[in-house]
């Protein structure tokens, strides 16, 4: 049955990606979505670029539904905002984020799972948080993760149940110390 479920939202959602496409979501080559993000009821203001990876339940902005409130007064009547989201090149966006009208993400850049983007991110960095902020750089991400680095048989890799076992059997109990 799980797997039945999962065929099917699978399905659904590569469906609703192709629909958005026809809308005007703009999708670079080699993009992958875990799972396929809330794009809006305005996909065409959106792009995402080359080797991008978007995670599970991600939700992109791109209008303040709270106008709906201040339009009721009459000095705010007019009230209307709507933005574009541009992802760059070889990006990586966590599981749970949402991301903001009017927001800009450079090449090379990585969001931390449950943020919320409010303002654009250079290229080349890391932002985590609600609201989103500056972690690092790219480069100093990546050589915290060469720090921890988990090493196995890397041939193990395109056999998935293999390197599951191996990880499984061999991967230390060693946990984060508190902050």
């Amino acid at each position: 049955m799980l797997k039945i479920n999962t065929f099917c939202e699978s399905l659904v959602g590569k469906a609703y990606i192709e629909i958005c496409k026809a809308k005007g979501l703009k999708v670079g080559k080699d993009v992958i979505f875990v799972e396929a993000p809330k794009f809006g009821s305005e996909p065409f203001l959106i792009e995402i670029g080359d080797r991008t990876k978007i995670t599970a339940n991600c939700t992109f902005i791109n209008h303040d539904g709270a106008m709906y409130v201040i339009r009721s007064m009459e000095k705010y009547s007019d009230a209307r905002n709507f933005g574009r989201i541009k992802i760059g090149k070889n990006c990586f966006i966590g599981n749970n984020c949402t991301i903001l009208p009017g927001i800009e993400m450079g090449d090379n850049c990585i969001l931390g799972a449950g943020s919320v983007l409010s303002s654009s991110m250079p290229p080349n960095s890391v932002f985590a948080g609600v609201p989103a902020k500056f972690i690092c750089t790219t480069e100093e991400y990546g050589d915290k993760a060469l720090k921890n680095n988990v090493m196995y048989p890397r041939e193990l890799e395109p056999n998935r149940k293999k390197l599951e076992a191996y990880i499984r059997e061999n991967l230390p109990h060693s946990y984060k110390p508190i902050k």
